[in-house]
């Protein structure tokens, strides 16, 4: 480690964000633009560089954290980027879009704050491609064989580039207009910018990895068809097949889910419409469901100008503080989080029935009742304990004009037909079943990410990615030189 006393110190700093009425007014990333190289050099400073980094198994991509951390410190960017991008092919995704499991895995976290490793990573893959040390790497010479990858989500190209840059040709297929998955079209812009994006995509594409837009494997294109013109394929389509919520009114006009919204509010931001069809503007809105998506949805709202915007938790309200019998240091603990949308939404007090920020905890819906001509309007919910029990006599109301439902995900969408062309099988919860190999019952067909694992974080997804493509270079090759930090089965560390 560059100071061995750095942990004592140095206190935790992370990354500024702007103040709340200037970043609520724009669809920009919500950090200060360059308030963050300032001051990571001291924050890498306070890694202790463990004997044991606990944040190594934390993460699935294996991260060589403490590596780069000493290197940030003694402000070797180069070499820190190459560090990083050993394992990792889009840090600039994960600085910005994981929850940062490493952290909690952080032995600094044991009894004081952890170092800020999300931070640290983001400013390396910045500082790299502002210096140019991630150039292209087409292969030195083609394999002659060819894969085909559905779906352009963070694992699918994750496997897309390491199997480009193994040498065989790669052809990417995407059923939208735009490449990036939920990373274009869920993701909203504040939280990253798609600039990082195209960045990325200009490079696999220099490299050689090809891509087919607007094209639905399955409905464009028979998946028996893509099956016979390639070697192999691997199905990264994604969770997309969204949970319903069953309960009397859903039927009402204004009752959507989450992915119907904030694809369309990124349209705007891309430039395709001028106003959203499902505009938040002037509504009364109610967000169901606690997770990230729903806070995607929370954010979005502000910044269309919502009358008044409420999320609904189903869970009781976490703790500040990690509960060691429970969720024992170095597991991902449930906490008390205020991410930017819900510091926004308390900020700017958007939801008047909370108490602190827009999120309601404890809360079940009923029943929605509309206003005679079909329209949502009113959503009952009530108050429930640990085991989601109604409590008698805790029923309220909130006005509604618009609902948006943010359950998560069960597994890949069976409507292209791509599944049942192909004869996949799926597993109960609806996710494609695998082998130890990463390979479906039909040869030659692979699945990696939130289609075959269940929803996951997008650190997850390019571990899946990093991992199928070297399946697949084993199973064209007969062996391989690529890392697959993950198997199929691995899981997060948990009690």
């Amino acid at each position: 480690m560059a100071d061995p006393k750095g942990f004592m110190n140095t206190p935790r700093e992370e990354w500024p964000r702007r103040p709340v009425r200037e970043r609520v007014g724009d669809w920009d990333e919500v950090y200060v633009p360059g308030a963050l190289l300032p001051i990571i050099s001291r924050q890498a400073d306070r890694c202790m560089d463990c004997g044991v980094p606990f944040c190594h198994d934390a993460c699935p991509l294996g991260n060589l954290i403490p590596e780069w951390n000493d290197l940030v410190a003694r402000e070797d960017w180069r070499a820190a980027s190459d560090r990083l991008h050993a394992t990792n092919n889009f840090p600039e995704f994960t600085g910005r879009l994981c929850p940062a499991p490493c952290e909690a895995g952080c032995v600094l976290a044991i009894n004081q704050p952890a170092v800020t490793i999300k931070n640290v990573e983001c400013a390396i893959a910045d500082r790299a491609w502002e210096e140019g040390f991630t150039p292209p790497r087409p292969p030195d010479r083609l394999s002659g064989r060819t894969v085909a990858v559905i779906g352009s989500g963070p694992a699918g190209l994750a496997a897309a580039q390491q199997l480009t840059r193994a040498g065989h040709t790669v052809a990417v297929y995407e059923k939208d207009d735009r490449l990036g998955g939920l990373m274009r079209y869920g993701i909203p812009e504040f939280k990253m910018e798609k600039r990082h994006l195209e960045r990325r995509l200009e490079q696999m594409r220099t490299e050689g990895t090809r891509f087919r837009t607007s094209t639905a494997v399955g409905r464009d294109v028979e998946a028996a068809e893509l099956r016979a013109r390639y070697d192999a394929v691997v199905i990264a389509t994604g969770a997309t097949a969204w949970r319903e919520l069953d309960v009397p009114g859903r039927e009402l006009s204004g009752v959507r889910q989450a992915m119907e919204y904030l694809p369309l509010a990124n349209r705007v931001c891309e430039g395709d419409l001028r106003v959203s069809p499902l505009s938040a503007a002037g509504r009364h809105v109610v967000i169901v469901g606690g997770g990230d998506t729903g806070a995607d949805c929370l954010g979005t709202a502000v910044r269309e100008g919502a009358a008044s915007v409420t999320q609904l938790d189903i869970y009781a309200q976490p703790g500040t503080e990690r509960d060691e019998e429970s969720e024992p240091w170095p597991t991902y603990p449930k906490l008390y989080r205020l991410s930017a949308a819900h510091e926004e939404a308390g900020a700017l007090r958007t939801a008047p029935a909370a108490d602190a920020d827009a999120r309601l905890f404890a809360a079940s819906t009923l029943r929605f009742t509309g206003d005679g001509q079909g329209h949502v309007r009113e959503l009952h919910l009530t108050e429930v304990d640990a085991r989601r029990r109604p409590l008698p006599g805790t029923e309220r109301t909130l006005p509604a004009d618009l609902v948006l439902l943010a359950l998560g995900f069960s597994g890949p969408d069976r409507e292209d037909g791509l599944v049942d062309q192909l004869g996949i099988e799926l597993a109960p919860r609806g996710t494609v079943v695998r082998g130890p190999d990463f390979a479906t019952a039909v040869p030659g067909v692979f699945a990696a990410g939130d289609a075959a694992r269940g929803q996951s974080l997008i650190v997850w997804a390019i571990a899946e990615g990093r991992a199928v493509a070297a399946a697949v270079d084993r199973y064209l090759t007969g062996s391989s030189h690529l890392p697959a930090p993950i198997g199929p089965y691995d899981r997060p560390m948990a009690v």
